[in-house]
């Protein structure tokens, strides 16, 4: 089947769609008359109070998408008299293509490149073109990679692959909205297992689309340099990744960020310095998963499939880095950076003092973490570095273990306790003033004294941890210079930094008040709501895009694990569970049988985060259940 037929039996399943939305609100308008007619009373009431949720469901969903509002497109406009070089390979490439350049160049800070066509008339009527292209990928590929890139992006436009894209994009956004909306009872089912189809059918035609923009690569760059191209690009996309949660994400949830020109500066950095971990990672091959759902093939099978491809011939001969054709790029770069970042109120520091400042804030984090469980130990009000010696001085680490993480493996726990001892004596140098943190591009932040001497605590922590050792690593502390005395306890409660979400339950009966739970990897954050079922999983979907976790926690209640002491599960399914917490409150949750869930397996994201409470006679039917 060709592209344009699978497109045509897109928008066909599309249009189906709403045929089958309204087919079913008339059926069962012809059913409740039908009803009415032969006298069945209630029961013909309630099915036409269902006929009218059905209908109304269908127009709300459709009218929220038709009110949408338009937003300006994504990125900083690059123009021609910026980066004369790169449009003009933009226009021989689109003259190669035959087909129409684009209008605008876009940069944009994603490891990306797309194109898009403001259609009219159901993509009949081309409009303004716009080519997106990432900073990162253009730091991360050669000129003749990018060269590639940009054919295969003109192919989508040769192809005509981006005249139904916004009709694609309009119709996917209505289809969810109403499965959305009518989600719950019959209807809303059936139209949900069509809409799969529809997604199912879209994906595989964005697939094949994408094979056909690689011919274009392969004619006009070459096998050899598209192939390469391609292999390059997970490469950088995790090099991405990496960056933003090592480096930009050390100091982000603690109100820290890197400056604009640091953004972008700072990745050109890791491509430098961590050349032979990119390498391995360029080793282990292209990625090969593939799923029915995925827009795009797999980079293995697009790979091969361009051995099959007409070969142009070109070799590759500009070995440039692509920044080359943007001149000025690390002031285009800054500026993408201003637009495309939210760094909302976070204190913007240059590298070397961002890194200064974010790793003693984690390390006390993790630091009071461990300093909460010694207090409880030593029936403390707070605890210290010193009295933590002396537990461990005393072989009680399995105390601290079994309050930090509760039944877990021996080796397991141990790791955890010198972890966070680590931690603690990292934290108490930098309290002392003995040495400060400093930043590498090739490896992990080093603690480093005022001559540029890197301390490495590990073995310290180590001595700590043992009772037959730790008075040495006593000693080697007071020879560093390291204050125990003064290393104590900052934080009394645990906050939610660092947490992640990983599921949701709505109208929970907390104490027999209806609240919101967002379940998190460290806590639970409990939310007041209404006492109605309906929109609970759209309530939950709110609060995780309205904030950060540390925010969200913050605004409303936060039971971090750290203080259960103790948990009886009443009942698996619907879950029902109490916490009795360390100074004895008990917090009982009741989920209820209508209540909706963020995700499928949000019971059992909690009950996996409170099992390691829950008493041994209880661990069995906790697991069975």
């Amino acid at each position: 089947m060709t592209t344009t037929l699978r497109a045509a039996l897109s928008v066909l399943l599309l249009v189906g769609f709403y045929v089958l939305a309204l087919g079913a609100v008339v059926g069962l308008g012809a059913a409740t008359v039908w009803a009415f007619s032969e006298h069945a009373g209630a029961g013909a009431a309630k099915l036409g109070f269902f006929t009218v949720a059905v209908a109304v469901g269908l127009v709300v969903a459709l009218w929220r998408v038709a009110r949408a509002e338009k937003h300006d497109p994504d990125g900083t406009l690059l123009a021609e008299a910026d980066a004369p070089e790169l449009w003009a390979t933009v226009r021989e490439l689109a003259q190669v293509a035959q087909t129409r350049a684009p209008d605008e160049i876009r940069l944009v800070a994603d490891v990306n490149a797309a194109v898009s066509e403001d259609t009219r008339f159901l993509g009949l009527v081309g409009g303004t073109r716009r080519l997106f292209l990432g900073v990162p990928l253009l730091q991360g590929l050669s000129a003749a990679q990018l060269r590639s890139v940009l054919a295969h992006e003109l192919g989508h436009y040769s192809r005509s692959h981006t005249r139904l894209g916004p009709l694609t994009y309009r119709g996917r956004q209505a289809i969810l909205a109403t499965v959305g909306q009518l989600q719950g009872n019959l209807v809303g089912w059936l139209l949900k297992q069509y809409a799969k189809l529809y997604v199912l059918v879209s994906a595989a035609v964005s697939r094949r689309q994408e094979l056909e923009a690689d011919e274009l690569s392969v004619r006009v760059a070459g096998r050899e340099t598209a192939q390469a191209a391609l292999r390059e690009i997970p490469v950088v996309d995790a090099a991405w990744g990496f960056y933003t949660d090592q480096y930009i994400g050390m100091g982000w949830e603690h109100g820290l960020a890197p400056t604009p020109a640091g953004v972008f500066g700072g990745f050109g950095e890791v491509l430098r310095g961590r050349a032979d971990d990119l390498a391995g990672i360029r080793a282990k091959g292209a990625p090969a998963e593939q799923s029915p759902w995925d827009t795009h093939p797999s980079i293995a099978a697009r790979v091969a499939a361009m051995d099959a491809m007409p070969d142009g011939g070109a070799v590759a001969t500009d070995h440039r880095p692509a920044t080359a054709l943007v001149p000025g790029f690390a002031a285009w770069a800054e500026r993408v950076a201003q637009v495309e970042i939210a760094f909302g109120t976070r204190a913007q520091l240059p590298w070397e003092a961002l890194v200064a400042a974010a790793m003693p804030v984690h390390d006390q984090r993790t630091a009071d973490t461990l300093y909460r469980a010694v207090g409880r130990a030593a029936g403390q009000p707070q605890g210290d570095l010193a009295t933590l010696l002396a537990l461990l001085a005393a072989g009680r680490s399995d105390v601290l273990a079994r309050d930090l993480v509760p039944r877990a493996p021996a080796d397991e726990a141990r790791a955890a306790i010198l972890g966070a001892v680590h931690s603690a004596l990292d934290a108490a140098a930098v309290r002392s003033r003995v040495a400060t943190w400093r930043l590498s591009w090739t490896g992990p932040a080093a603690l480093t004294t005022p001559d540029g001497t890197v301390i490495d605590l590990a073995e310290v922590a180590r001595l700590a941890v043992d009772p037959a050792t730790t008075a040495v690593a006593r000693e080697r502390l007071d020879a560093l210079g390291i204050d125990v005395v003064a290393a104590v306890q900052e934080g009394a409660q645990a906050t939610a930094h660092g947490g992640d979400v990983v599921g949701g339950l709505a109208n929970v009966k907390v104490d027999g008040a209806y609240h919101d739970v967002l379940v998190l990897d460290n806590g639970l954050i409990l939310v007041p709501c209404p006492k109605k079922t309906e929109g609970g999983k759209g309530r939950l979907v709110g609060l995780v895009q309205s904030a950060p976790v540390e925010r969200l926690a913050a605004a409303h209640r936060f039971l971090p694990y750290e203080q259960i002491a103790s948990a009886v599960v009443r009942k698996v399914t619907p879950v029902r569970v109490d916490l009795t917490l360390h100074d004895g409150t008990v917090v009982a949750l009741h989920e209820t049988w209508s209540g909706e869930r963020l995700t499928k397996d949000s019971d059992e994201a909690l009950l996996a985060f409170v099992g390691p409470y829950v008493r041994e006679d209880q661990a069995d039917a906790v697991t069975a259940g």
